[in-house]
């Protein structure tokens, strides 16, 4: 998640177990160590732009990187708590705040290998979105509240909060995969492959993607009291004896293809407009809309030994805002039949 989120979500549990008199230096310690993990985006390569993709949510969002890393953050912020914490309590609040990360992020739909190294597995629970409001403004309200009375209870409300928005989020996950299944038995389609995710900053509206006959089918199904969905668009799933002929399997750009193919989770399509664009379907600013947020971009006539590009386009219009607000506030097309069927 975002790094706010990260930080308060460490405060908080660091917060649970701090006395009165602890509480500040317990929460600033846990907001920073929770935060440290995502300092794995400094590891970069000037010529490798996937480098970055693999190595974030890797080792230091690792279960069994938590102790070394909570000792990394201990030492040197033990200089700044030093005088109301010894170095055992200090090392506890980075342990707590630590741990909190992995998790969290695991929660969202990016992906986290909190097996390293003893599997490559990125775990996404899809329960919420990677920066959502409804879960850290409460959560930072309760904090603040927390820090200026010196109530420890009150970061335990905080931490409470946040495993109620996750709770919800993952049986509103279960409910969007219901929706998605069904939708596509109504079209006669039987999914290969089939996700769900929350929309940016709700989750009220998802999108779903399931594989179909080579097609990826992309559609927004909004979870209310009803279920209803808006119908998106379709793309074909990358082949590449198909969409890329020309490239030479044994170059680093097949390479790169592969591996941007396990980053994504196999939800990978050709740009219809850009031929030599490949986009990781998953995340897009609408959710019924293919408009991809990042991808990569190849060379027909590359160096054998030449890596992919890579693109972002993250920059929200004022279009975009309009069609996830009206999603927001209206329903869709009622699902009839919103449940997997037997």
């Amino acid at each position: 998640m975002d790094p706010i989120s990260q930080g308060a979500a460490g405060a908080a549990l660091s917060g649970t177990a701090a006395t009165r008199q602890q509480l500040l230096a317990a929460g600033a310690v846990g907001a920073l160590a929770g935060m440290a993990p995502d300092l794995d985006v400094l590891i970069r390569s000037p010529t490798d732009p996937l480098l970055f993709l693999e190595y974030h949510r890797q080792f230091t969002h690792a279960l069994i990187f938590i102790p070394l890393g909570a000792l990394l953050c201990a030492l040197p912020l033990h200089l700044l708590v030093r005088g109301w914490l010894r170095f055992g309590q200090t090392y506890l609040f980075a342990a707590l705040g630590y741990a909190t990360h992995g998790l969290l992020d695991a929660c969202t739909s990016y992906g986290t290998q909190l097996l390293w190294p003893f599997s490559d597995a990125r775990i996404a629970w899809n329960a919420i979105a990677v920066v959502d409001p409804l879960f850290t403004l409460p959560l930072l309200g309760l904090l603040a509240a927390a820090a200026i009375r010196r109530q420890p209870w009150l970061a335990r409300a905080g931490l409470l909060w946040g495993l109620g928005y996750l709770a919800l989020g993952a049986y509103q996950g279960v409910r969007a995969e219901d929706a998605a299944e069904a939708l596509a038995h109504s079209r006669g389609h039987a999914p290969q492959q089939l996700t769900a995710k929350p929309s940016f900053g709700n989750l009220l509206v998802w999108k779903t993607i399931y594989a179909h006959d080579g097609w990826f089918h992309v559609d927004a199904v909004r979870l209310g009291r009803v279920v209803s969905h808006f119908p998106g668009e379709r793309v074909r799933r990358l082949e590449p004896e198909r969409d890329l002929p020309w490239l030479d399997p044994h170059s680093q750009q097949a390479s790169d293809v592969a591996r941007f193919h396990r980053f994504s989770a196999g939800y990978l399509a050709a740009d219809p407009d850009a031929p030599l664009r490949i986009v990781d379907i998953r995340y897009s600013m609408v959710p019924n809309q293919i408009e991809p947020l990042w991808g990569i971009t190849l060379l027909r006539d590359a160096p054998v030994d030449q890596h992919v590009g890579f693109f972002m386009q993250r920059r929200a219009t004022a279009e975009h805002r309009q069609a996830l607000q009206h999603m927001l506030r209206r329903p869709g097309e009622r699902l009839l039949e919103a449940r997997r069927p037997p």
